[in-house]
């Protein structure tokens, strides 16, 4: 059934005039005769077959009509407004904006993002980071880089890069007063903890170590605060590799022993299906790939141990069962 709409225009001249109460105002925000204004209107008048304004000699008031009709009128306008602008941001060349987790762009991302700009400056590049699920209908991104099992409804999902679990630790703890050896040394050290990720204790089990208390040792909800803890000789983190690769590569963080547990999730580029066919995802979504194969963390670990799978937090589980990016 088609729709029964007034013109856009003689709406456009109602809203400006009801929120000024004047045509001459209405005129000059919209750039028209205040004839034109008066035309509008009253052509809007005859079309809904109903008076919308009462036009005093010194005042314009609004009838009952016309305040029961501004509201939705206004929001309807602004609706169309805001798409509007939301496509020109999306499909225009300036500006590109990515969402992703802020331990992702923190370790990884952010030390790269130069030698996209260096290659796209026409390119204005917006960073979103947050724990948060996006919703591409509503927020204005262009692209996501997250972490899960790739399978988020309604989003194009390309998996970017597979990471291995292990410990690592500041170089001053290596040989420090209790050198870290064997993963029984473990026990002499502080374990760090990533709420959202592998426990020790699962680490622990497939490396064979007895009698690690598991449970102690600070927990943190940042993976890159957890790294940064580390790097500073506060205790022995489990890492994960594509985040730790550029710390291990610099010498802030050694990697120790020779377990790990490969993870069965990944990083993943996410956007709606037809985002992919802009020039400016196209462009950023190559030189992701381009980056991630150059990435410096193992595509193979020394020793994996099979019959061990990386472990989901419930609170983790919550930020990949949904759509994201």
């Amino acid at each position: 059934m088609a729709r029964r709409l007034p013109p856009l225009n003689a709406l456009r001249a109602f809203e400006s005039a009801a929120r000024h109460l004047s045509f001459t105002k209405a005129a000059e925000e919209l750039h028209v005769t205040q004839a034109a204004v008066s035309h509008q209107i009253k052509g809007l008048e005859e079309w809904l077959g109903m008076p919308l304004f009462r036009r005093m000699n010194r005042a314009l008031i609004l009838t009952e009509t016309g305040q029961s009709y501004l509201p939705p009128v206004r929001d309807a306008l602004d609706t169309l407004s805001q798409a509007t602008e939301r496509l020109f941001r999306m499909d225009g060349s300036g500006a590109l904006t990515i969402s992703t987790m802020p331990s992702f762009a923190a370790k990884w991302l952010v030390m790269r993002l130069g030698r996209f700009q260096a290659r796209h400056p026409e390119l204005e590049v917006r960073l979103h980071t947050t724990p948060q699920l996006v919703d591409f209908a509503q927020q204005d991104v262009d692209i996501g880089i997250r972490f899960g099992a790739g399978n988020w409804p309604g989003l194009r999902c390309e998996r970017l890069m597979t990471e291995d679990i292990y410990p690592v630790c500041s170089p001053s703890l290596l040989n420090g007063p209790r050198p870290l050896r064997r993963p029984e040394d473990l026990r002499h050290h502080t374990l760090l903890h990533d709420d959202y990720f592998i426990t020790w204790g699962t680490w622990g089990e497939a490396a064979g170590v007895e009698g690690l208390d598991h449970a102690r040792g600070p927990r943190f909800d940042d993976s890159a605060l957890l790294l940064q803890v580390a790097a500073e000789g506060g205790g022995v983190a489990l890492a994960r590799g594509v985040l730790v690769a550029d710390d291990v590569a610099a010498g802030r963080l050694v990697r120790l022993f020779d377990v790990h547990l490969p993870g069965n999730y990944a990083y993943y580029v996410a956007a709606p299906p037809h985002y992919f066919t802009r020039p400016k995802v196209k462009a950023f979504r190559d030189w992701l790939f381009e980056e991630a194969a150059a990435d410096p963390a193992p595509k193979a670990a020394p020793k994996a141990v099979a019959g061990h799978s990386r472990i989901l937090s419930a609170a983790e589980s919550a930020t990949t069962s949904t759509p994201d990016a």
